[in-house]
């Protein structure tokens, strides 16, 4: 048994060693802020909520670290200045964006005696990898030269086929581009509950998640607002995106001030979700999140032991089945019996490779008269699941 004084003196360490061992720490973070704290009342950009967050970001800064916000609320702060009494069509929204993009980025600058940076996205600019790249390389200059991102979706120009659809995953994208290595999702509510915390009272907030499964999926309600597009299932896809690609991600209230006091102090004043994996390169992150797929190649069990096993490129002769009218360079999935394997660059198109599917490389060129390849889809262009 250890004397008394040790034991004191152990205890003590403990007591002053825990909490830093237990310390929230990150270095490049994407802060998301939906309408609801940007514009509450459903009309028009207001300060209310922002000023603990602008002095967090301030404070971050100052101390060396990165942020790139994703905001709403430009729709929200033109709807005041389109009076209609209807639902608003998409042509009336794409107005409202318009005009509330020059409000909502005044909103913000006002907090700051340094430049905010406009940047506008549709899902089409994340899915190309060359405006992948130019986005990547974009925040990165904007951030070197001491401005602040701020992120929004293009609603003037973003049709439903061409939509994130919603900031919660638009921030998720975000830090993937950005190779972030944390996403602050900031909602009205303290963070993920056992129960919607509005509707029982004996909902309890979960302060960690190291794994997002179907039971953490199931506690997601609607959303909270009537001005906000998202809810907490958006809010739990964001998290399962980048905590899947090494990125932890918190949800916190960022309707309370003492919320940013405490990330400064280095604590989670909310729920945290832990990064299931390191950082994965960003060809990878394109590749699994941002890409849409067009088509799926089926390969029989021995093309799926070279890909898995030896981490080889997709030859035609492996190929029993093309589904889908995909272009070449598209994105396309690899199934075996059923089971998605992969996900790649299609080097063919799906009519030339439905005419090659099972021949051997050196016979491409006598079926289609060239040869883009040797192989359908590279191994550097894929991702095995």
């Amino acid at each position: 048994m250890l004397p008394a004084p040790t034991v004191v003196f152990l205890t003590s360490l403990l007591i002053f060693f825990f909490p830093l061992m237990n310390r929230f720490t990150w270095q490049r973070a994407v802060i998301k802020v939906g309408s609801a704290l940007i514009a509450p009342e459903g009309c028009e950009c207001s300060g209310k909520y922002l000023l603990s967050l602008a002095r967090f970001i301030t404070a971050s800064r100052e101390a060396g670290k990165e942020i790139i916000l994703v905001s709403s609320g430009s729709v929200a702060a033109g709807r005041s200045k389109v009076k209609i009494r209807h639902n608003a069509s998409i042509a009336e929204k794409q107005a409202m964006a318009a005009i509330g993009q020059n409000l909502m980025m005044a909103n913000w600058q006002r907090f700051f005696d340094f430049p905010c940076a406009q940047v506008l996205l549709t899902a089409d600019d994340l899915r190309d990898r060359t405006r992948y790249v130019n986005i990547k390389n974009t925040l990165r200059e904007i951030l070197k030269h001491n401005a602040l991102p701020i992120v929004n979706e293009n609603d003037t120009v973003a049709v439903n086929e061409l939509k994130v659809g919603d900031n919660d995953n638009l921030g998720a994208y975000t830090a993937l581009v950005a190779q972030a290595d944390t996403l602050i999702i900031c909602s009205d509510i303290d963070g993920l509950y056992t129960a919607d915390p509005r509707k029982d009272p004996n909902a309890t907030l979960i302060e960690h998640v190291s794994k997002i499964d179907s039971t953490i999926y199931g506690l997601a309600g609607g959303a909270g607002t009537s001005v906000g597009t998202g809810g907490m299932r958006t809010k739990i896809e964001a998290a399962d995106k980048c905590t899947s690609s090494g990125i932890q991600t918190l949800i916190v209230n960022g309707r309370k001030g003492e919320t940013f006091d405490t990330l400064i102090d280095g604590h989670v004043p909310g729920t945290l979700f832990t990064p299931s994996s390191t950082p994965t390169n960003a060809r990878r992150l394109w590749l699994t999140h941002t890409l849409k797929t067009a088509g799926k190649i089926v390969v029989d069990t021995g093309a799926q032991e070279a890909l898995v096993r030896k981490g080889a490129s997709l030859l035609p002769t492996g190929i029993i089945d093309i589904i889908g009218n995909f272009e070449q360079g598209d994105a396309i999935e690899v199934e075996c019996e059923g089971k998605v394997i992969a996900k790649g660059l299609c080097l063919y198109n799906a009519k030339d490779l439905t005419l090659i599917k099972g021949i051997k490389s050196k016979d491409i060129a006598s079926v289609l008269g060239y040869e883009t390849a040797e192989v359908a889809v590279h191994r550097d262009d894929m991702v095995l699941y």
